[in-house]
Parts: C-alpha cells; sequence; structure tokens
C-alpha cells in the first residue's frame, strides 16, 4: 500500500501568523525570510514524522505532495530519504496531486487549518483569503472537503489529519472518525495558539500515521455525491461577476456563484477556474 501525504503549513506546530507560512516572494502580505525559514524546517520534521509513521504501520512506500502556496516550501534536502515528492503550482489535481498514482490506499492531510470563518481558528480560510464560505449541497467545508472528495474519486480513504483543534475536529465531522486526528495546538483566535512543544507534536504525529496506516485497508473513501450543487461565496460583487464567463456557473446572490457537478473530478475543474477567474484585482 502507498500512502500519499498532503501537506498544507498553516496548520503546523508554532505557526499563527501569515508572516510565518508567506514564500518570500508572495506580494501583498508582510514578509520575513527568517520567519518563513523556521516553519519550513517544522514543517519538513512533522512531514518527516508522518512519514516514519506511515512506514512503521504498514506503507510500502510514500508519496508527498506540498500543498501551500507556490507548493515548494518544504526543505527537500532534509525529507525522510524513502519519499518520493511533488512539487510545483498548477498541478491537475492541485493538493491532492498523487492520488491517483496506482496502490495508493490512504490520504493523510498534514498541517491543515480549519475552514474560512471558525471561530478561535489560526488563519482559518479556504483555498483565499477572498473566499467567504465553500458550500457542496448546502454544507460548508473547507479545503479538506474538497480534498476529500478528489481523493474519494480515485477510491483512497481520509486516514489521518494534523493541524489545530478545530480544523481536526472539523475533518472528522466531514470525512468520518476513521480519521485518525493529531493535534498540535489549540486555537485561541485567528492569530494565537496554545501549542505542543514542536517535538511532542512530532512525536504524536509519528504515532498517529501509524494507526492510520494500520486501519487504512478498512477505512471507506469519502465520495461526492453525483450533480453535486457546490456555492461558492466571495468578498466582493465583481469577484462573483467574473466567474460568469466560466460555461455552467451562474449567479446564486450578490457575491456567490454556482455550479453542478457530476462528479469530483468535474468539480476538481470548475472550481479551479472559478478561483483563477475570481482573482481579480480592484483598482485603487
Amino acid at each position: 500500500m502507498k500512502v500519499l501525504i498532503s501537506v498544507d503549513m498553516e496548520g503546523i506546530c508554532g505557526v499563527t501568523s501569515w508572516v510565518q507560512v508567506m514564500p518570500p516572494e508572495v506580494e501583498g502580505h508582510p514578509r520575513s525570510t527568517v520567519e518563513y525559514e523556521r516553519a519550513r524546517a517544522r514543517l519538513t520534521r512533522e512531514v518527516n514524522a508522518a512519514v516514519e509513521g506511515a512506514l512503521a504501520g504498514g506503507a510500502e512506500e510514500v508519496v508527498v505532495n506540498e500543498a501551500h502556496d507556490g507548493m515548494r516550501n518544504l526543505v527537500a534536502d532534509d525529507l525522510h530519504e524513502s519519499v518520493r515528492f511533488i512539487t510545483g503550482s498548477d498541478k491537475p489535481l492541485g493538493m491532492m496531486q498523487g492520488v491517483d498514482l496506482p496502490g495508493v490506499g490512504a490520504a493523510f492531510f498534514v498541517g491543515y487549518h480549519a475552514k474560512a470563518g471558525t471561530p478561535h481558528a489560526p488563519l482559518a480560510h479556504t483555498w483565499t483569503g477572498y473566499v467567504n464560505d465553500v458550500r457542496l449541497n448546502g454544507r460548508s467545508t473547507g479545503e479538506f472537503g474538497i480534498n476529500a472528495a478528489l481523493a474519494g474519486h480515485f477510491g483512497v480513504p481520509v486516514t489521518l489529519v494534523t493541524g489545530d483543534d478545530k480544523a481536526v475536529a472539523q475533518v472528522r465531522d466531514w470525512v468520518g472518525e476513521q480519521v485518525v486526528g493529531v493535534v498540535v495546538k489549540e486555537g485561541l483566535t485567528t492569530f494565537s495558539a496554545l501549542h505542543l512543544h514542536p517535538r511532542t507534536a512530532q512525536q504524536r504525529i509519528r504515532e498517529g500515521a501509524r494507526d492510520a496506516a494500520r486501519h487504512a485497508r478498512g477505512a471507506a473513501p469519502w465520495r461526492l455525491p453525483p450533480d453535486t450543487r457546490a456555492e461558492i461565496d466571495f468578498d466582493h460583487q465583481a469577484r462573483a461577476q467574473a466567474c460568469l464567463f466560466i460555461p455552467g456557473v451562474e449567479r446564486a446572490g450578490e457575491r456567490t456563484v454556482a455550479f453542478t457537478a457530476r462528479d469530483a473530478l468535474a468539480f476538481n475543474q470548475l472550481f479551479r477556474a472559478v478561483m483563477k477567474a475570481s482573482a481579480i484585482t480592484f483598482s485603487p
């Protein structure tokens, strides 16, 4: 069995600020190379802990997919030597690239955060800062729901999530109690948290990943129902307007667009198109 690890950054131990997770070349945010490099190092160590746990739990191979901004944040030279890893942006399956590889039997979410609007959840958002909500058949979700649907399309169950307490609770509520949850910090506000020591967090991730790999064969994939209606709320009406050039996308409110997707792959394509169309700039 292969394990795919989808790696985000906001949910790792010690992170509570955008400064810590923004690559230096990203414009429009305060940046600190020192803070970012420290967070990259912790991110890589948490991924390695998940890899070690997966191998101890019976995984024959682990593939790591970068899923955070720019998708090249891991320190490659410090990764566990057994892995293959995927980096780079605009991948066809985005945060779940690699889930379609032959033999993948489980997906792990490492460093995940809560959905947009979640109170007391560090750096909570969905995909980008200007998305206020995403709903699938009326039920609000975050990146975790979108990614679980893509995994389910390929028959792959999600069996591990690590991150803040709100994110872990949301993933388990969405996917089911088959998901092993490892809380590395408790959210206090959007920009504060009570953390474990990083080495303690890594040990708990290692143990959780071992259990998640052991139980993967009995876990069920989360599948998107056929012809699911997706709704996306933006922070500005102009973003909704820009999406109406996409076939199949309609206005569903002042700042809301909607579309129907026959399956998770179709949803992925339309959602990604909507995200690109809505990334417009506003004149000062």
